[in-house]
């Protein structure tokens, strides 16, 4: 089968990475345990899948016509 758009998928994971929470183990292993740190510090940009799209063009498709 193959992958058929990789310039696709690697941006959708970028932006996958760049929302405003962390899970707490990520914080400790990070920072240690020591550090009382706020999860959000560990990502720089606020994304919401409601609010903010990517606007990624969709797949070109076939015209049915042209068979």
């Amino acid at each position: 089968m193959g992958n058929k758009n990789p310039e696709k998928k690697a941006h959708l994971v970028k932006q996958g990475r760049r929302t405003k929470w962390a899970p707490i183990w990520a914080v400790l292993k990070k920072y240690g345990t020591g550090k009382r740190i706020h999860p959000a510090q560990m990502t720089r940009h606020k994304r919401s899948w409601r609010r903010t799209k990517l606007k990624i063009k969709p797949r070109k498709t076939r015209k049915d016509y042209l068979g």
